[in-house]
């Protein structure tokens, strides 16, 4: 409980520093200054605009549902957020270690499409109730193939514990890890080829599976989806529906609204360098004399050990926050069809033959 406030204020902060970020990449990208007003550099625009939102007055349509389109902004946000809890930020530092800790993260951040379609039905509004239908088809469908590539990790690692599948891709391996005690190279015993005192990125899922190369970007163009980021922002797309499901929405549930679609970015982020790019580990090997990975990772239960895993972590996922703006921003909106298609007959396919080879890479792993 005494974390809740910890990890609200954390997510109230980088948001801020998140969309003034975004605000940049896209000016850059679209060869303007962006934010230059309020503040040097126009950092603190942000913020001048979280305030406008708080003082805001709030609107409720008086021929909305009242109760569903109050409760929706709640169960989105409370979705999101309660993912972070079993996120484990560096060795020995996760607010609840769950055995089952993917399982549960998969499961309650569906949650979200049920505020999402409260929030679109109880608005009594035609684009927002367009926008909800999209919005939940969107993340029902590309749930699939994201649960389907993070189903090829599990079986990697052979656990849904997001701290045991982090120590399997450290140094700590022997130490720690309840499934194996040694990295091989590409995951391979018979190599003979023993990369456990090594570390850094060959430790790393990704190169312990190489099919995991291909499931990690079935992961991250799933995430933006289930986002609903750019190309994939069919859901509130400006020039069709205004601005989809919280068209009706002002003020502070606004804000709460805008609140949980950094937040989920991150937490797919989070979960995607845990899965597949090393978790809390440094992506530098020791190499001959020179102990690299020793030097950037600390030890477990340390305090340079908590401050290295959480530096790494956040780093990880802060660089594929920023690859998820500059994507918003370079691609143009997918069509309805062209997205479904993108669904079921690529990232699927693609993602079920992923499985196929993971299963038998496993095998060879032994």
């Amino acid at each position: 409980m005494i974390l809740i406030p910890v990890f609200l204020s954390i997510i109230l902060v980088y948001t801020v520093f998140a969309v003034y970020a975004e605000r940049k990449i896209s000016g850059f990208i679209q060869d303007r200054y962006g934010p230059m007003e309020v503040g040097p550099y126009g950092i603190l625009q942000t913020i001048a605009d979280l305030i406008k939102l708080l003082i805001k007055e709030d609107i409720v349509p008086k021929s909305a549902d009242r109760k569903l389109f109050i409760a929706a902004p709640a169960i989105i946000f409370s979705a999101i957020f309660a993912g972070y809890a079993v996120l484990p930020f560096a060795p020995g530092l996760e607010a609840s270690r769950v055995s089952v800790g993917v399982f549960y993260l998969l499961a309650i951040i569906s949650l979200d499409v049920i505020g999402l379609l409260m929030a679109g039905w109880g608005s009594n509004n035609k684009f927002s109730l367009y926008g909800a239908i999209r919005a939940v088809a969107q993340m029902i469908s590309y749930e699939v193939p994201l649960s389907l590539s993070v189903l090829a990790v599990v079986m990697t690692c052979q656990s849904l514990d997001l701290q045991e599948i982090s120590y399997q891709q450290s140094l700590w391996i022997g130490d720690y890890s309840k499934i194996s005690d040694s990295n091989y190279l590409f995951g391979i015993q018979s190599l003979d080829i023993n990369i456990t005192e090594v570390g850094g990125f060959l430790t790393w899922n990704i190169f312990r599976n190489p099919a995991l190369m291909l499931s990690f970007i079935v992961f991250f163009v799933a995430s933006l989806a289930e986002c609903n980021r750019a190309p994939f922002d069919i859901p509130e797309a400006e020039s069709e529906l205004v601005a989809g499901f919280h068209t009706e929405y002002t003020g502070f549930r606004f804000a709460i609204l805008f609140l949980g679609e950094y937040a989920i970015m991150l937490l797919v982020s989070f979960l995607a360098s845990i899965l597949f790019l090393g978790s809390w580990n440094s992506p530098f090997p020791n190499i001959a004399f020179l102990r690299l990975a020793d030097w950037t990772n600390g030890y477990p239960g340390t305090f340079s050990g908590i401050a290295w895993g959480t530096f790494w972590l956040i780093s990880k996922a802060f660089s594929l926050i920023g690859l998820q703006m500059v994507i918003r921003w370079t691609y143009p909106r997918l069509r309805v069809d062209q997205l479904m298609f993108l669904c079921w007959k690529v990232l699927t396919p693609l993602a079920l033959v992923i499985i196929l080879i993971s299963g038998f890479w496993r095998l060879m792993m032994n």
